[in-house]
């Protein structure tokens, strides 16, 4: 990529849109299709911002519990809601914590703050009957934002960044055209297409080819009046989420059955991606809009 390829100026190869933004507040519950989002230097405001932990402090995801799936996420009126089948709706106030408590997440154990015992027990009661015995009393923790969680520097080119509760960066960019690739080969073996939600993603791009989001530098998002710009720096393996049905948290194969057979990524020593992992470099407080103008150069390693 040519030294001036960042510049707002500078020709760009690839010109996309944003066509979607998605915001998950609670790690691995349904999330927000949102028309707008603040970017900060972690991601986009409230993504993952809360997190399911077990009774040692340990994250939760549908990888465990895919009824997560289930529950639904909104911003009222300075609150966060959670709904769930069978519940009252839960209303946290956006700024509340109580104790401190010491959570992991993948390799990474921080500090953060604990929500409480009426979170604590919403979660339990609503997940809990069906769950492993290790997992029957849950907690709800909240990121601590004097804490800072490092993205992996072998993957960042040694730059700093960070992220709260995602797994290991601030962001995940899909594109339009990765999802109808998927959705024809699923199609072609008889099976219904699926919706981006299974993978998500916080950004995705419209007016690209499939997978051109594995193949940018980084990317020039025009926003009001300045810009942001961001970069992809790892693929997205995945794990069997993707399988499971957000509207009913029943999984079966053939998504991961599919991608087996075009998307193993020699990056990853051959692991199943789709998407690509990134981190802020420029923009923090800045507002993401559906339909802002994205522009990036061809990277070449």
């Amino acid at each position: 990529m040519s030294a001036d390829s960042s510049s707002p100026t500078a020709p760009a190869d690839v010109q996309a849109t944003i066509a979607e933004l998605w915001i998950y507040p609670v790690k691995s519950c349904a999330g927000i299709r949102v028309p707008e989002a603040e970017l900060t230097d972690t991601g986009l405001l409230y993504d993952r911002a809360w997190m399911v932990v077990d009774a040692e402090g340990e994250f939760v995801t549908q990888r465990e519990l895919p009824r997560m799936a289930l529950i639904q996420t909104a911003f009222r009126m300075g609150q966060l809601v959670l709904r769930a089948p069978g519940m009252l709706a839960l209303h946290l106030a956006l700024d509340a914590a109580e104790g401190p408590l010491k959570v992991r997440v993948w390799d990474d154990e921080v500090m953060a703050c604990d929500m409480g015992d009426v979170a604590a027990q919403w979660f339990s009661d609503f997940l809990g009957p069906d769950a492993p015995a290790n997992l029957k009393r849950l907690r709800l923790a909240r990121f601590d934002p004097e804490v800072r969680r490092p993205c992996d520097p072998a993957w960042t080119g040694g730059r700093e960044a960070s992220t709260q509760f995602a797994d290991g960066f601030g962001l995940l960019v899909a594109s339009t055209a990765s999802l109808e690739g998927l959705n024809a080969r699923l199609a072609a073996a008889g099976h219904a297409p699926v919706e981006m939600q299974r993978f998500r993603p916080n950004i995705v791009l419209a007016g690209v080819e499939a997978h051109d989001e594995d193949r940018v530098g980084p990317l020039r998002i025009t926003t009001d009046g300045a810009s942001a710009l961001i970069e992809t720096v790892k693929p997205c393996g995945r794990c069997p989420i993707p399988n499971i049905d957000p509207a009913t948290a029943l999984a079966s194969p053939e998504v991961s059955d599919t991608l087996q057979a075009y998307r193993r990524d020699p990056r990853l020593k051959g692991a199943i991606t789709f998407g690509m992992n990134a981190i802020v470099l420029e923009g923090d407080g800045q507002m993401l809009r559906v339909g802002q103008s994205v522009s990036a150069d061809w990277k070449f390693d």
